[in-house]
Formats: structure tokens, C-alpha cells, sequence
């Protein structure tokens, strides 16, 4: 999900690994990877490691265990939302189901890029393998969606130890001239990712029981882990970051006390004491982790690369893509499935169109850049983003699917021409030496863009589906009735049970009314994402940024 778009993030961030590597060495596995590539400096004529390709299929697969199931549990949803098949998960719980990974993934990026480079990259990939495949079983155990929320958060702290350990190790095993070829490949796993995801988890769904979502990475993990074992050669840095302890925890509960006060906001109103109490806390938490970066002496997030106002426009450009991608997804998934009654399969064949835009944008993307500029594609791409994302405010309970899947596909095409161009903006705005930093801040980003997506635009939905049900609700018992609009399909289900038709019609039109809040919130941000890029982002870039093959091209 969210996913699709951080390939442009990771074709970024293998290029600058590879700068950041020149001072790393490189060690011999004790597992049978006995070509141990030499100093990342790679001297003249090195060929790369003699198992090159057999690693990358290893690190391909590491990535889309992430992918796959951050686009399984999109069309899972529902499905946890239903009180007799799921956990019954009101609209906020299914929020912070998404978030609770998304925010601590997110926030643990850099913490476990340093810890791989100080204690082995190898070692911190098989402990991603572990406790990943760990807590996706402990999510098949889980009985109520509280604990699923807790089970998602760990995995997001494993999940998060995968993504870095995978560039690095890219760049020491591959030769500088084949490695933009094989960081493409690497990225390319973002697109399988996203169109096998939804696919395979509808399959699941329609034939076994919801938690099979989860099921299906163990023996993925495993897979992985024995592969890593025997395949990937182990290598550190010997001049690692310094770990910022504070920083790291500054951010996460700055982040995740925000969140809490949108999707309070969302289910009790935003009229509650403690729902602002949050958002203003979580504001002040986030201010004191900005004074503290400012002022660490190894900050986790290099703050003084926004003081340009270039690389604020790139980064603000990706995190509204981002923003607002999610927060579609997240209310599309009930409007496929509630609304207009797709099996859960069905829906994941719907987002297909979305994966295929991209593909088909995403290659052709640099070669609109080099002829109009990073500027104007990225402001056309963002314009054709917000008008598709205006699309949903115009669907109803009975729009054609045909439509639907046309929206689908000018969204995902929209998203490839953004996401080039602002990537290759970001790079061309910071100083070469902290290329590595700008491209770790760009994926930080759009996580937290993500998760600020699915608790604002989730919240505002879930707040005006409330609203706009509960007066249709008498008829439900009183202990109930908060419960039966907590979600759409929770309303279904106990209308269904009181054989009531008129309030499943009453819903599923609610939910429409609440979908077009969530588009038109989706619309607006984006605009002022074409106006923040016109302002502020640079026009042409210079042919050595544009012509780079590690960034553009791969």
C-alpha cells in the first residue's frame, strides 16, 4: 500500500547507500557465502559477488514479506470490522490497526539502519525474519482488536529492521555499473508487491479464515531466513552512526499521541476534551523532538536539510501523495466490499488498475522531467491526483465498477508521475554528502504522511458515518448501538440480524455521504500540494541529477 510508492524512496536510498558505503567492509558469511565482496569503495574491475543475483532474489523476497502484507490487510478490513466473521473492530480500531505498523516502521527506520551497520547487516536481516514471522503468528491468535493493535505494532518493529539491511547489503555486493540494474529489480518488487498482495489476501479470505492473512507469512519468513542463511554474505561499517535514543522516542510518541487525538476525534467527536488534549500534546511532543534534533549531536533526523525551501517542496510533494493515497484506500476498501458488495478477492482484482497506472507512469515519468522539469510534472501529477481523488465524491451506491476502476487507474498513474521527479528533486537539493540523510528523511515522510492520512481523512469519515447513521439506529438496543456504528459493517451485520433492509440501505448511503468527505478532504490537500510545488520546487534539474540512472532510470 502506501507501499507501491516507496519504491522511488528505495531506488533513492540504494544510490546513496552505495555513497554511504565507501567506508564499509565487507566480511565472509559463515553460512556458505565464502565471496565476500571487498571494500565498498569497489576497486576498478570489480565484478561484484559471485552469488550477486542468487542474493538479490534473496533480498527481493525480504521485501515483499512487507509489501504483501501491508496490501493483504487492505482488503481485510471489512472483514475485521464484521462482529461475527472479524474482531468486530470499530472504524478507529481498524485505524489504529493500519497505524500502529506505519507509525512505528516509520520511526525505527533509522534506529535499525545503525544497529545493522554497528552489529551486521546479515544478523539484523534474520532478526527481522524471526520476530516478523513470530508476530504474524501471534496475529492469528488474537481475539480482540486491542491486542491485534499491539501484535501490528511489533511487527512494524521488525518490519522495519528488513528495509535498510537490504539496500545496504545491495550496494556491497554489486558492482557500481550493475547496481542501478539491480536496485530497478529490487524496487520492481514494489509493483509485484502491490498487485499480488490484494490478490492473494481476497483468495484467503473468500476461502479460510481471516487470520490466514497473517498465517501466510510464516513459512514466507522462514523461507527467507533459511535463504539469508546460506546465501547472504555478512558486512558492517566500521565508522556506524551514533544511536539517538531520545530522538527516536520523542517521534514515535509525538506521532502516535497525534494520531490518538484524530481517531478519538473520529469516533467520540471532535468536540472531546481529551481528543484536543491529544492533538495538542502530540503538536508540543513533536515541537520538543524538533528543538532536540536541532541540538543533538547525532540527531536521528537531520532537521537543517528543511531550511531549503526546494527540499521542503520535494518532501511535502511525496507526503501529500502519500496522505492522500492512503487515506483512499483505507475508506475504499468498505466501499468496494460494504457498499457495493465485492467478495474480498474481488476487490483486490479492483486495485490492479491502480498498480498498473504507476507501472505504466513510473518509466516514462524522467522523460517528461527532462523535457518540462521536475516542477511541472510533479504539480500535473499532483492536479491529476487531487481530480481522481474528487472522483470518489462523485460515486454513489450504484456507480458502474468500470468507473471505478478507470479512478483507480489515473490515481495509480497520477502517483508515477509524482514520485520520480520529487525523489530526484530531493537529491538534487541537498549537498552530496548528505544525499543518504535526505533520502532516509523522504522515507520517514511518507510513512508518517501515511498514518496522518488514514487518522485524518479515516477519522473525518468515521465521525460523519456516525453522525449520519445513528438516527436510523432506534431500533437497535441501546447497548448496542454505539457498537452497530462503529463501522459500516457492523451496521450491516446487525441489520442483517434485526432483518431490517431499510437500515442496510441507510447505511451503505451514509457511508457514501462519508466517502465524499474523505475525497474532498483528499482533494484539498493535494491542491495545496500543486501550489507548494510551484512555489517552491526547482524547474529543470541539472542533466548529472536527471541523467542518473540510480535514481531515475532504475
Amino acid at each position: 500500500m502506501g507501499v507501491s510508492i516507496r519504491s522511488r524512496f528505495v531506488t533513492q536510498k540504494g544510490s546513496h547507500v552505495a555513497e554511504h558505503s565507501r567506508t564499509s567492509s565487507h566480511s565472509t558469511s559463515s553460512h556458505g557465502a565464502a565471496h565476500a565482496a571487498p571494500h565498498h569503495g569497489h576497486p576498478p574491475g570489480y565484478a561484484g559477488h559471485p552469488h550477486r543475483w542468487r542474493i538479490l532474489a534473496v533480498l527481493v523476497l525480504s521485501l515483499l514479506i512487507i509489501l504483501m502484507d501491508n496490501t493483504i490487510l487492505n482488503v481485510a478490513l471489512r472483514t475485521i470490522a464484521d462482529p461475527d466473521k472479524g474482531l468486530g473492530a470499530t472504524q478507529g480500531e481498524l485505524e489504529w490497526i493500519v497505524n500502529s505498523y506505519t507509525l512505528i516502521f516509520g520511526g525505527l527506520l533509522f534506529t535499525w539502519g545503525v544497529f545493522a551497520d554497528r552489529q551486521g547487516r546479515k544478523l539484523i536481516l534474520l532478526i527481522g525474519f524471526v520476530g516478523f514471522g513470530l508476530s504474524s503468528l501471534a496475529a492469528t491468535l488474537v481475539t480482540t482488536p486491542t491486542q491485534l493493535i499491539i501484535i501490528r505494532g511489533v511487527m512494524g518493529v521488525f518490519g522495519a529492521a528488513v528495509l535498510p539491511s537490504t539496500l545496504a547489503i545491495i550496494s556491497t555486493v554489486f558492482s557500481t555499473q550493475e547496481r542501478p540494474k539491480a536496485i530497478g529489480i529490487w524496487s520492481g518488487a514494489v509493483g509485484a508487491g502491490l498487485a499480488i498482495g490484494p490478490i492473494l489476501g481476497g483468495f484467503l479470505l473468500d476461502h479460510f479464515h481471516w487470520s490466514s492473512i497473517f498465517l501466510v507469512n510464516v513459512p514466507i519468513c522462514a523461507a527467507a531466513f533459511i535463504a539469508c542463511m546460506f546465501v547472504v554474505p555478512e558486512s558492517k561499517n566500521p565508522r556506524p552512526g551514533k544511536f539517538d535514543p531520545l530522538g527516536v522516542l520523542l517521534s514515535v510518541v509525538g506521532l502516535i499521541v497525534l494520531c490518538y487525538g484524530f481517531i478519538r476525534g473520529g469516533e467520540e467527536s471532535f468536540g472531546d476534551l481529551i481528543a484536543w488534549g491529544s492533538i495538542i500534546g502530540g503538536i508540543v511532543v513533536l515541537v520538543a523532538f524538533t528543538f532536540w534534533e536541532r541540538r543533538a549531536a547525532n540527531p536521528v533526523l537531520d532537521i537543517t536539510l528543511f531550511r531549503n525551501p526546494s527540499f521542503s517542496a520535494s518532501i511535502a510533494a511525496i507526503g501529500i501523495a502519500f496522505f492522500a493515497l492512503m487515506g483512499l484506500t483505507f475508506f475504499s476498501a468498505f466501499y468496494l466490499q460494504s457498499v457495493i458488495g465485492l467478495t474480498p478477492f474481488q476487490a483486490g482484482l479492483m486495485l490492479l488498475p491502480l498498480a498498473a497506472g504507476q507501472m505504466i507512469a513510473g518509466p516514462t515519468s524522467p522523460i517528461w522531467v527532462r523535457r518540462f522539469g521536475a516542477k511541472r510534472v510533479s504539480a500535473v501529477g499532483i492536479f491529476v491526483l487531487a481530480i481522481a481523488m474528487l472522483g470518489f465524491a462523485a460515486f454513489q451506491v450504484d456507480s458502474s465498477l468500470i468507473i471505478v476502476g478507470i479512478d483507480f487507474a489515473i490515481i495509480g498513474f497520477a502517483m508515477g508521475l509524482v514520485m520520480p521527479p520529487a525523489t530526484t528533486a530531493i537529491l538534487a537539493s541537498v549537498p552530496p554528502e548528505k544525499t543518504g540523510a535526505g533520502s532516509a528523511v523522504s522515507s520517514v515522510s511518507r510513512q508518517v504522511a501515511a498514518a496522518l492520512g488514514v487518522a485524518i481523512i479515516g477519522s473525518a469519515t468515521s465521525a460523519v458515518y456516525k453522525a449520519n447513521i445513528l438516527p436510523s439506529l432506534s431500533a437497535v438496543p441501546d447497548q448496542f448501538r454505539d457498537l452497530a456504528a462503529g463501522s459500516v459493517q457492523a451496521t450491516l451485520v446487525f441489520a442483517e440480524k434485526f432483518n431490517n433492509t431499510a437500515v442496510a440501505l441507510e447505511a451503505k448511503q451514509a457511508y457514501v455521504s462519508a466517502m465524499h468527505v474523505g475525497a474532498v478532504i483528499s482533494t484539498i490537500v493535494a491542491l495545496l500540494g500543486v501550489i507548494a510545488v510551484l512555489r517552491w520546487m526547482p524547474g529543470k534539474l541539472s542533466p548529472k541529477v536527471t541523467g542518473a540512472p540510480t535514481t531515475v532510470e532504475a
